[in-house]
């Protein structure tokens, strides 16, 4: 199995479960991933996705390799048929099979460039890798999503839950880069997949992909979405519809201890890393109520999850 989206799980709630069983006791299948190397891409920085993957593959007994093609790679050629007589060295279809001879589990992390919408919606290092490697994907985030986050935001969630059906809220937030929608996009499909009251909420003209959010709750007044929520995740995302752009900066957005109190004593949420007092005050990020470190913990076993079900060739 590849682990590329929220849509590779095919039953939310068994995998939470089974996520806090691995919590409970994280070496119990220490002897699982013996004589196993996890090979991790990094296209893009990572702290808390390189950290978290890695104890997760050491705490199934997997060798880890990392490889950062900021620095280290040859610049890689996605065309087919392409004339390489330019600046990339080596096309995926040679890399993505030698790699594939030295790993037996392949994660890639590569971002959006946030300049051309179609090439990142085709998600062309993800594709590359899928169509070329002989071994199993894992998606570390993509240009449209990061389905580990998902993962250990729905298990932080679970951890947290409430006696009634909750209301969770999406909230955009400023943020002085231009940064794409991936977290965003996988915690939508992620809370699609819930029994709760889901509510985005975000400046006019902030949509997402619609092909994303699909019947979900849009809602533009940040304060009225707010309003008795039990869980707010936020996060920045530039323009989708004026792709990559910052067209909103407005500091209104930002999260801080008078908008948490319109909630019923809302747990807070971010996949960090977050810009204090910009996208989310210090009274709020440094409350009781912020769980943000939680959902860094969670990530280990969301990861470990997933490379436990591909080891075992589960679903």
């Amino acid at each position: 199995m590849n682990y590329i989206s929220v849509q590779n799980i095919n039953n939310l709630s068994d995998w939470v479960k089974d996520a806090l069983k691995i919590k409970k006791n994280p070496l119990k299948n220490k002897k699982l991933g013996k004589h196993k190397t996890l090979g991790m891409l990094f296209f893009n920085p990572s702290l808390r996705t390189r950290l978290s993957t890695q104890k997760a593959a050491l705490n199934l007994g997997m060798n880890v390799m990392v490889m950062n093609f900021t620095n280290e790679g040859w610049t890689l050629e996605f065309e087919d048929g392409a004339i390489m007589n330019k600046g990339a060295s080596e096309h995926i279809k040679e890399a993505a099979e030698v790699v594939s001879q030295y790993c037996d589990i392949v994660a890639i992390r590569a971002f959006a460039g946030l300049v051309d919408k179609e090439k990142d919606n085709a998600e062309t290092v993800l594709a590359g890798f899928l169509k070329y490697a002989t071994v199993p994907i894992v998606n570390m985030e993509g240009c449209t999503g990061h389905p580990l986050q998902s993962l250990a935001d729905a298990i932080t969630m679970e951890e947290h839950k409430t006696a009634h059906r909750p209301k969770v809220v999406l909230s955009w937030a400023p943020h002085p880069r231009a940064l794409p929608q991936a977290v965003a996009n996988s915690f939508v499909e992620m809370m699609q997949l819930q029994d709760a009251d889901f509510v985005i909420t975000h400046p006019e003209g902030y949509e997402l992909n619609p092909e994303i959010t699909k019947d979900s709750k849009i809602e533009y007044d940040q304060d009225k979405a707010f309003e008795n929520a039990d869980f707010i995740y936020t996060k920045n995302w530039s323009n989708y519809n004026d792709y990559g752009k910052i067209t909103n900066s407005d500091p209104n957005w930002t999260v801080n201890a008078a908008k948490m109190a319109l909630t019923n004593n809302a747990k807070f949420m971010h996949c960090l890393p977050v810009r204090r007092n910009v996208v989310v005050a210090d009274e709020v990020l440094d409350s009781e109520n912020s769980i943000v470190i939680e959902q860094a913990n969670n990530r280990t076993y969301a990861a470990q999850l997933v490379l436990q079900k591909i080891l075992k060739n589960e679903q």
